[in-house]
Order: structure tokens, then C-alpha cells, then sequence
């Protein structure tokens, strides 16, 4: 890796692991995000952003696709929220389907508001709002479709968010998921708390970059009366976004240990039944948390991703740090091995 430009925190990591295994490790040098693994045996596998050569194609696809992936885990029987999607107008002009944003704006008057929205085919949070009103959908579903031509409204639920991480029938990683916050020490602005957050992920090694330009914070920060040059209180602590993905500078806190037996097995089972080796199933918890029985535990399944990202929970500890080493070093292990 020595005179390559700064690479995505996997790519470094399985050039660090993949030595371990007798493995060679070939980068494309421009940026990084692209390699392939050379094993021994001859095998050889790829590696794309956070993709390995793991998952089926179709299955991993699937999962993707936020909307199927709902009706899968549904038909298998497994609680999510009641949710639609709706097209972009050039793209449900080619479908010919009614489904565009006045359609939406009807949908989600009688799910009643407020409702989330998001892009059915992105990740790591991208553009997804909590909306409590026709207007906010209409500029939330114009910046979803410049990113995406299907966007999925849904009901809010709200919870705990946890996302419990399964490779090969066994649980990686779980842990609680918190929205981008800030907490007032009675003397700084908003807007200097957050600089400081964001100062303090570089010094740990989170590559987090927290979108100071995201309309979805200002609106957030003046529904609750606040401006970015409002000064907090001491201790008082304030949420920034709606969503708790750590890609968009959400904390986490670690539960693999307290995870229930229960909550386990469903995430096992729901990945094996969704085709996938690995997977981040996404659980919100609207009443209980995950260390409780499921049986008395109100939950729903958000999403399952068959491409979990860990480069932001590596760095929330040492034994963060230890799990995904681990993890990744039996992946490649898993990955080696000839098909027969």
C-alpha cells in the first residue's frame, strides 16, 4: 500500500489481513475502492467498496433494493413497517404507473404524518428524513430522486435501532445505533460542538464527515427552536438527525454480549432465509430493547444489508476493533475455499 493514496478503511484492512493467509492483495492505485485477492489455491476474489465476493449476486440485490427486500422478509413472516413506494416522474412514466409525488403525498396523509421517506436503493442514510407535512415530502422526495428514481414512504415506528451483524450462521456484532447529537456544556454554539465532534472522529480514526450543508439538520434543529449559533445548555443534548446510521456521525453501543438468545436467532435465520452468508439486520425496537426476550420485545426488521460496513464501529473501541479483524480474517478464510 506504500505511496498509494489514502484508501477506504476495508481495502486496508484486507491488505493488512490477507497476508496472514498466504493471500496477495492487487489495489487499482486512483482511489482505492476496487482490489482483487489472490489465494494460493488459485482462487480469486473481488472486492468493491464495502462488497466481498460473499453473497450471491441476485440475493445481495435483492437486500439492496429496500422495497423487495420488505416483501421477502414479510412473506417469511417477519414484522416490518407498512410502507410504498413511489417513481420519479420520467420513471414512472416508463412503468406507467400513477405512483409519483401527489400519489405519495395522498399515501402518506393516510399513513398519517409524521412519515419517513428515503431512497429504496442507497445506504449508509442517504437522504432519509422524517417528514410531518405535504410540504416537507415534496422537497425530501425532490432531493431522494436526484439520487434514486424510487423512493419508499413508510410508517414511523420509532425505537431503539440496533443492527446485529451475522457471518455464516453466527452473530459478528451487534450494537445500539444513536443519532448524530451534540451535548451543551452551556458556553459553545451548536455549530462549535458539532466542529468539535467532527474534530474528535478524525483523532480516533473514523473517517466520518459529517455534512455540515445537510438541510435535514437545520430543519431538524428549527423544529426543535434552535439555530445553529443557539448555545445549549450544560449537559442538555441535542439530535441533529432523525436517522441513527453511523455513516451520517451516529454513536454506537455495543451489545454483542448482552444480545438476547432470542434476538439471534432471528437475525441468523433471517439472513440464511434471505439467500446472504453475511448481513446487517437492522432491528428497531419500539417497545424493549434486544437484550429481552423477542416474546415480550415490540420490534420491527428496518432493513437487512448485505454489505455492512463496519469502518465506523471499528473505531468506538479496542474490542470493536478486535471483533471486525476477526471477522474479516475468517471472511477471507471462507473466502478462499474452492466452490464444489
Amino acid at each position: 500500500m506504500r505511496g498509494l493514496p489514502p484508501a477506504p478503511y476495508l481495502t486496508n484492512l484486507i491488505a493488512k489481513l490477507a497476508p496472514k493467509i498466504g493471500a496477495k492483495v492487487i489495489v487499482e492505485p486512483r482511489w482505492g475502492v476496487v482490489a482483487q485477492i489472490i489465494y494460493p489455491n488459485g482462487v480469486v476474489r473481488s472486492l468493491r467498496a464495502y462488497s466481498l465476493d460473499l453473497n450471491p449476486i441476485a440475493s445481495a440485490d435483492i437486500a439492496k433494493d429496500k422495497d423487495y427486500a420488505k416483501f421477502f422478509m414479510k412473506k417469511r413472516g417477519y414484522p416490518v413497517a407498512s410502507g410504498k413506494t413511489f417513481f420519479k416522474d420520467n420513471f414512472a412514466k416508463i412503468l406507467r404507473s400513477d405512483r409519483t409525488v401527489g400519489a405519495a403525498k395522498k399515501y402518506a396523509e393516510k399513513l398519517g404524518y409524521p412519515v419517513i421517506a428515503k431512497p429504496n436503493s442507497q445506504s449508509q442514510g442517504a437522504e432519509v428524513a422524517l417528514v410531518s407535512n405535504g410540504k416537507e415530502l415534496g422537497k425530501t422526495l425532490k432531493k431522494i430522486f436526484e439520487i434514486d428514481r424510487v423512493a419508499l414512504i413508510e410508517r414511523y415506528m420509532p425505537g431503539r435501532d440496533y443492527r446485529v451483524v451475522v457471518l455464516d450462521g453466527k452473530i459478528i456484532s451487534a450494537y445500539e445505533r444513536v443519532p448524530l447529537s451534540i451535548v451543551g456544556d452551556g458556553k459553545h454554539s451548536i455549530s462549535a460542538l458539532l466542529k468539535e465532534k467532527q474534530k474528535n472522529f478524525i483523532e480516533i480514526g473514523r473517517d466520518t464527515r459529517i455534512n455540515f450543508n445537510d438541510s435535514r439538520m437545520k430543519a431538524k434543529l428549527a423544529k426543535g427552536g434552535y439555530r445553529w449559533g443557539s448555545v445549549p445548555k450544560k449537559g442538555e443534548k441535542i439530535y441533529l438527525l432523525d436517522n441513527a446510521n453511523l455513516s451520517t456521525g451516529g454513536d454506537s453501543v455495543d451489545v454483542t454480549k448482552k444480545i438476547h438468545p432470542g434476538f439471534r436467532k432471528i437475525a441468523v435465520d433471517l439472513t440464511r432465509k434471505m439467500g446472504l452468508r453475511i448481513a446487517g439486520v437492522d432491528i428497531m425496537a419500539t417497545r424493549g430493547d434486544i437484550t429481552e426476550n423477542p416474546r415480550n420485545v415490540k420490534y420491527y426488521i428496518t432493513e437487512i444489508n448485505a454489505a455492512p460496513g463496519l469502518d465506523h464501529y471499528v473505531t468506538s473501541g479496542k474490542e470493536q476493533k478486535k471483533i471486525v479483524e476477526s471477522m474479516y480474517l475468517k471472511i477471507l478464510r471462507a473466502l478462499g475455499r474452492k466452490s464444489t
